[in-house]
């Protein structure tokens, strides 16, 4: 289920050559741990049994692409080359230094295999908000929400078979922290993350229009890590859920406006706005309102320790936090409320943001994401919203607060299972 894949053996095919996949692994990435480098190790475990069996070579290349992929181009006498897509900043990086470095009879193509309208398909700027993004992506889906061709047991084998990767010696070359646990709840693999779509569609789809706002319910997909690592396609899980419209009309149009309008409104985000992680990549309005209060007293200061450890003065706000260190993931709706708290806990819009994307980073197994970042500034900056009524330190950004959380869902469940131990 990606489309870069098939694409690159689509011309392979037409040119009666083998076929390569090859994985680049960098020995850190931002705030990765061991807990994502496991899960993303473990799942391209089963990518290289599959390719094995459709007799395409696979190969873990250790290092930067730029220094080890250009030398095996030319060693294996590569005819084409084929890359995925990411609006990120270090990925896109990434694809214009192995560019420079190609041979310039290699031909160079990517594919956004990771939205469903392709990026720069969907609009030619940044857009402003889900209102304004939503009409073209569903003017496009009939083109673009497909069935997937399957890939083909590969006809033309390699001269020079893949060397065999030694997995477990894979994790000596990375410098990450080992600190951060893998968690339990979460198998790798695409053979797991379609169970849990399965179950998804078969236990929670029914209330998700319902009940994905209260985090003491079942009724989230639970898919963003296998979405993140791309062993489970956003489009397949769409193609499969749009299966039962019939039954759940409202859940599904509700799971498509986030896992296709709201996500690809990220995407759009980070690939036009170049401060996507920063306070200057607000609009004017909002990094105005923020200065304006940047020196409003604020109620509580924590530094980044007692944050990470969940240790303020809110028991909903501790619980959401440990929920994310203990699971690596938090539930949406608290994600907002977690986020616009760090604004009101520290010395300034740079700090909170700082702190939040360094949590979410850290902690989350769908971190280092698009959806990360935005949801980060939208909290923090009020991107994708609107001015809303002035307050102390928020100035015209949205604001939350415990009693509201309280009006929405049973919070005194929330907290006691997530108290600390």
């Amino acid at each position: 289920d990606n489309w870069a894949f098939l694409y690159a053996q689509r011309l392979a095919l037409k040119q009666e050559l083998p076929l390569h996949v090859c994985f680049c692994l960098v020995p850190k990435f931002l705030e990765a741990t061991i807990r994502h480098y496991r899960f993303m190790l473990r799942g391209l475990q089963e990518v290289a049994q599959e390719c094995a069996e459709l007799n395409i070579s696979f190969h873990l290349l250790l290092g930067y692409a730029k220094d080890v992929l250009p030398t095996f181009v030319a060693e294996r006498g590569v005819g084409g080359l084929v890359t995925d897509f990411s609006p990120l900043r270090l990925p896109r990086q990434w694809v214009e230094d192995v560019r420079e470095r190609l041979p310039e009879d290699v031909p160079f193509a990517q594919v956004d295999a990771h939205n469903i309208v392709p990026c720069w398909v969907t609009s030619p700027k940044q857009e402003y908000s889900a209102r304004t993004i939503r009409g073209k992506i569903h003017a496009q889906l009939p083109e673009f929400l497909t069935e997937f061709p399957p890939v083909v047991h590969h006809p033309y084998p390699p001269s020079c078979p893949a060397e065999p990767i030694a997995w477990e010696a894979c994790y000596s070359s990375l410098q990450v922290d080992h600190t951060v646990k893998e968690v339990e709840w979460a198998t790798p693999g695409t053979a797991a993350g379609m169970a849990v779509l399965k179950s998804f569609i078969a236990e929670r789809l029914k209330s998700f229009s319902t009940h994905r706002n209260d985090p003491n319910k079942a009724a989230l997909s639970n898919l963003s890590p296998w979405l993140h690592f791309g062993q489970v396609s956003t489009q397949r899980a769409i193609l499969e859920v749009q299966k039962h419209r019939c039954n759940y009309k409202d859940s599904v149009d509700a799971f498509v406006e986030e896992a296709v309008v709201r996500r690809e409104l990220a995407e759009n985000f980070c690939y036009y706005n170049e401060n996507y992680d920063s306070v200057q990549g607000a609009y004017d309005w909002a990094q105005t309102t923020l200065k304006l209060h940047a020196k409003d007293k604020r109620p509580y200061l924590y530094s980044l320790q007692e944050l990470e450890q969940g240790a303020t003065h809110d028991p909903l706000w501790n619980a959401a936090q440990l929920q994310m260190v203990w699971e690596g993931k938090m539930h949406g709706f608290l994600r907002m409320y977690w986020a616009k708290k760090i604004l009101e806990w520290t010395r300034s819009p740079e700090e909170a943001l700082q702190f939040a994307i360094y949590l979410n980073d850290r902690y989350e197994l769908d971190g280092r994401d698009p959806n990360g970042y935005v949801g980060c500034l939208w909290s923090i900056c009020g991107i994708h919203d609107q001015g809303w009524a002035e307050r102390p330190i928020f100035g015209k950004i949205r604001y939350m607060n415990y009693a509201g959380c309280k009006r929405k869902f049973d919070v005194d469940q929330f907290e006691r299972r997530y108290a600390p131990t």
